[in-house]
This record gives C-alpha cells, sequence and structure tokens, in this order.
C-alpha cells in the first residue's frame, strides 16, 4: 500500500485528504488525517446515511489502520503524538504544513457570499 495523493491544508480538525493505493492496483478514495485530542489518525472514507449520521464505507482491522495512519503521517511530515497518560497532547503543526498551496475549489455558480463558512460541527465525528 501506498498514499496515492495528499492535500495538506487546515480544515477544523482535518489536516489533510488523501487516497490510498493497493499493491493490486485498487485506488481508495477519501481518507482523512485528523488531529484528535490523542494526535493524529486517519479518518475512514464514510457516506452520510438516511438518518443523518455517517457510516464508514470502507473496514479495516485495528493493525492495518493503525498501519495507514503511521504511512499517512509520515507523508504528513510530523510524528505521530503519544501523550504519557494523564496529560494533554501537544499540537505541533508547524506553518510549513499547513500551507502546501493547496485551496479547495469554490463554487462557480454561487455568489461567494452565500456560500456557509465550514465549522467544526460539520465534521461527522
Amino acid at each position: 500500500m501506498k498514499i496515492d495523493r495528499m492535500n495538506k491544508g487546515s480544515w477544523g480538525k482535518i489536516r489533510a485528504f488523501f487516497d490510498l493505493r493497493t499493491e493490486e492496483g485498487f485506488t481508495m478514495k477519501g481518507f482523512k488525517l485528523v488531529e484528535g485530542i490523542n494526535g493524529l489518525f486517519v479518518g475512514f472514507p464514510s457516506q452520510k446515511g438516511s438518518d443523518d449520521e455517517y457510516r464508514d464505507t470502507i473496514w479495516a482491522e485495528r493493525e492495518l489502520k493503525d498501519q495507514v495512519t503511521q504511512m499517512a503521517v509520515k507523508v504528513y511530515g510530523q510524528d505521530i503524538m503519544t501523550p504519557a497518560p494523564g496529560s494533554q497532547a501537544p499540537t505541533s503543526t508547524s506553518e510549513s504544513n499547513m500551507n502546501s498551496g493547496f485551496t479547495p475549489p469554490m463554487p462557480s455558480n454561487e455568489d461567494v457570499s452565500t456560500v456557509e463558512p465550514f465549522s467544526d460541527e460539520d465534521i461527522p465525528f
């Protein structure tokens, strides 16, 4: 497996979006690198259900999830933060990682003033 594409930035708690390519040639799209209270972790692709809850569309065992998280953090360019038990995790994102030149596209048929801003409440977890 390898990270096929990674768009770095800062969208609420999300630090990057990336795709994962398997050795067999399958590409899975929609992975997110998220900054949580215990450090960076990978959010797997998900879809919103009819009950407005988000459900993962790709499942993996814990070992594979950990492997994907380690690969994503390595490509992102930051060590995995593992706080001591009972302590808060420090946030150590550098300014160079935050400004990678990626800008999400704006809808062309809407006036910019009518687009609702993105907030942490829009994240499904």
